[in-house]
């Protein structure tokens, strides 16, 4: 086993706790992009339920109370909900507080401005690839010389929408009525309909001759959650496969995990993170860099390309200790990263952790001082942090099965200071690393 067996592991911040309070746990339905996503009305409504409500949304009187009920906070929506129902359609109320919950929601990834224009369905928040990274690959295609793509499994039209905003001419196409609708209205709402065609079609069965290029999003999602067997895709991974392979040029959005065994020998493979977290990975075909890996981190565009190097040495531990970006490890260019460091190596042949005795800046990895070493163990740590007068203490664990919350509840850290303990192995022993973030130039 080597670190490119692990995921890009896991940290939390770990504070004097804040007062608790109950939240009734919520189910979260998920279907395929290119399957139906008819939940703006409970299921046991009628098939045409979902777009009718949908269509009314869109009249003058609908467009007034999303207007109205816009910024409208949980605790307040029982009373608004109340006022309106009195002068409007149950189910229209209903529909404009739930597209105004989904709105909210949405800003995370499309900001608050578009947000507050678009529709979406609970699914489409879910599902939909972040403006940032849109826009990143949009840019790419248009780099590539591509002018037009038919992006099939387009969902509530979010890449179409950056691939529009790039010039590109985009040819929308979903099975479902109400999610090919809302990309449809989302087009029109931010003026791009010019440049978008939305189409309500099967995408194993349309036509792409005659564009530049093919964007395929599969449906990664099932009832069950989370699809992780690529052919278990709605459409599967061959199929996607073959059809990139009869365009000029193609990207598929695939799941980050996917295995590097799984990814076809005519496609490079790029990693894309956004702010520090693992958001994608694509195969690209027709660039000329089959067999390729890259991880390109969001924002800024920095962009790491593989090098074919060797696993890096283990060393002992020295004074810094760097972190890669989650995409360079699913990239595995760990070994790129460390190679670029003086004497850098793993602390573990397991770990994707690496060490080195002098701090360099790097766009690519998060640099720590180790101010302690520990083998684990909580009393050790415990007095540690009491001496330290440490209170807020960040936790970051590869290899560890201990919980951070759990080790925060039995720590307790109480103080002034900060502090960052790393739960993982050096030369296979348990270990604890105290320490904390250098600021260098590109940290």
């Amino acid at each position: 086993m080597s670190y490119k067996s692990h995921g890009a592991g896991y940290s939390q911040v770990t504070s004097p706790p804040p007062a608790r309070h109950r939240r009734r746990a919520r189910a979260v339905h998920r279907l395929a992009h290119n399957g139906a996503v008819n939940d703006l009305d409970p299921p046991a409504a009628s098939p045409d339920s979902p777009l009718a409500s949908f269509a009314a949304l869109r009249t003058s009187e609908g467009r007034a109370l999303l207007d109205e009920v816009r910024g409208s906070e949980p605790a307040q929506e029982l009373a608004v909900a109340t006022r309106l129902r009195r002068e409007h359609p149950v189910g229209l109320v209903s529909a404009a507080l739930g597209q105004a919950r989904l709105r909210q929601r949405a800003v995370a990834k499309f900001g608050a401005a578009d947000a507050a224009q678009m529709f979406f369905t609970p699914n489409g928040v879910e599902q939909s690839t972040r403006a940032s990274v849109a826009a990143y690959r949009a840019a790419r295609f248009g780099e590539l010389g591509v002018r037009s793509v038919a992006d099939l499994c387009c969902g509530i039209g979010g890449d179409a929408v950056a691939l529009a905003r790039a010039g590109i001419r985009v040819l929308a196409v979903d099975r479902d009525p109400l999610t090919a609708a809302v990309a449809r209205a989302n087009a029109e709402a931010l003026g791009l309909e010019e440049l978008i065609e939305v189409r309500e079609a099967d995408v194993t069965e349309v036509d792409t001759t005659g564009y530049d290029a093919v964007f395929v999003d599969p449906g990664r999602r099932g009832g069950r959650g989370r699809i992780f067997d690529p052919e278990s895709y709605s459409p599967p991974l061959s199929w996607a496969v073959q059809a990139a392979l009869k365009a000029p040029l193609a990207a598929l959005k695939v799941a980050p995990g996917i295995p590097h065994g799984a990814v076809p020998a005519e496609a490079g493979a790029e990693w894309i993170s956004d702010a520090g977290d693992v958001k994608e990975a694509v195969l690209w075909f027709g660039t000329g860099e089959a067999g390729s890996v890259r991880a390109t981190l969001l924002p800024g565009t920095r962009t790491l390309h593989g090098r074919g190097l060797p696993d890096p040495a283990v060393r002992p531990v020295g004074r810094f200790l760097y972190e890669p970006d989650g995409a360079v490890i699913r990239a595995h260019l760990v070994a790129e990263v460390a190679a670029d460091l003086e004497g850098g190596g793993l602390i573990d042949e397991t770990i994707a952790y690496v060490t080195a005795d002098s701090a360099t800046a790097t766009p690519y990895a998060t640099a720590y001082e180790i101010t302690d070493r520990l083998p684990f163990g909580v009393k050790k740590l415990k007095a540690l942090l009491r001496q330290r007068e440490v209170g807020v203490l960040t936790v970051k664990k590869r290899g560890s099965a201990v919980e951070p919350e759990e080790l925060r509840r039995k720590v307790k850290p109480q103080g002034p200071h900060s502090a960052t303990v790393f739960l993982t192995r050096v030369r296979g022993a348990p270990t604890m690393l105290l320490g904390h973030p250098v600021t260098t130039p590109e940290n």
